[in-house]
């Protein structure tokens, strides 16, 4: 996991999934043009034929993805973690629609997708229409307005044959067209055209997501998935308040860092074991949550950590002056997904001999290489902000709690109507 220095404030994770043929024929068809775009007559459906008890069971299941997701990679990681559990989950679903079988029966299991496939991809594209609804009139930490940016993208070896119905679901669920590469004849090329693209997609703050070698001549379809956030705190942080503090770490060493400090009325609540704050971003749409274990308490806070306990503390939530102290931070993560995956229950996806995505060409020839996931997050005075005060308290008789993030803690980004969980991250060192 590499540490980054130079702040920029943003939150921007991408995922890549890489489908390769094995076995299949080496003849090379004529170079591809690297702007042609494969795309299903069918315009994207704008509004989508999902119910309001699908929606939520497309949340409940993604968030207990999120969740079972962290499971697994606190077991990997032994430092700060950062991912955006809701692209994987985006990026996987695409990847779904072509999955039959026994492959599509552990896909579904591992990313708790309880809809049936005509239901789940329409119910996503609710989900991604709401999202990117996000905001409007909002402020950006940077100046600029508000961004919750979300971009789909497919792309697939020239010549090669894919079904219809694959490529309208893409379509009409998610924006997609499939975008022509060369990976026979030039493999590294098309690395460097899918990251570029990643690059666009988030201004330019994600790159080489792909690392070279990870694309080769079997390699038939990468589907990408790219989110950019850029969000201003609704109350910020005085910068002049911020000054160093200590950080203490689980080895019993303290550290010092920025601590940021304000005393405004932030979502909170306490219970057994744990605090939570809830800091809102301009418009009041998006929140950071913060999680923060009792001290000598975090590895047993963390193995409890699942979709029910986020859910309950959402609900415990309440709106009161608090004196926070925490630290700004910056890191970047970056993960190669498939072993963790198959730790999760999808292994047939990865086995060339096993797999199933009849669904993309109608063949059993098709199989998951890698999943690669890659994100960046950066907290500092001016956001991840806003100049709208709804959290008035009024008739304060006594100091309010004073919640000093000091250690080790963990935090999400979640859209608060839909209650999808965004980003999951955790900071043992925030230097």
């Amino acid at each position: 996991m590499k540490m980054i220095q130079k702040p920029t404030n943003r939150l921007l994770p991408a995922i890549i999934l890489s489908i390769s043929l094995l076995g299949c024929s080496q003849v090379s068809p004529p170079t591809a043009p690297e702007t042609q775009e494969v795309r299903s007559e069918k315009p994207r459906v704008t509004v989508p034929l999902a119910t309001d008890s699908e929606l939520t069971d497309l949340v409940r299941g993604n968030n207990a993805f999120a969740f079972g997701l962290y499971q697994k990679l606190r077991e990997e990681e032994s430092g700060n973690l950062f991912y955006s559990p809701y692209s994987i989950s985006l990026a996987l679903a695409m990847t779904y629609a072509g999955a039959r079988d026994e492959t599509e029966r552990q896909m579904s299991n591992a990313l708790h997708f309880t809809l049936s496939q005509d239901k789940l991809h329409p119910a996503f594209n609710a989900l991604d229409l709401q999202l990117a609804s996000r905001g409007e009139g909002s402020s950006g930490q940077d100046g600029k307005g508000f961004r919750l940016n979300i971009a789909n993208a497919i792309w697939g070896q020239h010549g090669y044959a894919f079904l219809q119905n694959f490529l309208d679901k893409l379509a009409e669920n998610y924006g997609a067209g499939m975008r022509i590469a060369n990976f026979i004849e030039a493999p590294e090329d098309s690395r460097v055209t899918i990251n570029d693209w990643v690059a666009q997609q988030t201004e330019e703050k994600i790159q080489d997501l792909i690392p070279s070698g990870a694309i080769n001549p079997l390699t038939r379809l990468v589907l990408t998935n790219a989110i950019y956030f850029n969000a201003a705190w609704l109350s910020p942080f005085d910068e002049k308040s911020t000054a160093a503090g200590d950080f203490h770490l689980l080895t019993g060493n303290s550290i010092k860092v920025p601590m940021m400090r304000q005393t405004e009325s932030f979502g909170y609540a306490r219970d057994t074991g744990y605090q939570a704050v809830e800091l809102l971003y301009d418009g009041s749409e998006i929140s950071m949550v913060i999680l923060l274990p009792d001290k000598g308490t975090f590895d047993t806070f963390e193995k409890s950590l699942n979709a029910e306990l986020i859910s309950q503390i959402s609900k415990d939530l309440r709106r009161q002056r608090i004196d926070l102290t925490m630290p700004s931070f910056e890191f970047e993560a970056q993960f190669k997904l498939g072993a963790t995956l198959k730790k999760m229950g999808m292994s047939d996806a990865f086995d060339p001999q096993l797999a199933d995505f009849s669904g993309m060409d109608g063949t059993k020839g098709l199989s998951i290489s890698d999943v690669f996931h890659k994100a960046f997050v950066l907290v500092n005075e001016n956001g991840t902000e806003a100049a709208a005060a709804t959290g008035v308290v009024i008739g304060v008789t006594s100091l309010p709690p004073r919640v000093a993030v000091d250690r080790p803690f963990i935090f999400l980004i979640r859209d608060i109507a839909t209650k999808t969980t965004l980003f999951v991250g955790r900071v043992m060192d925030p230097r």
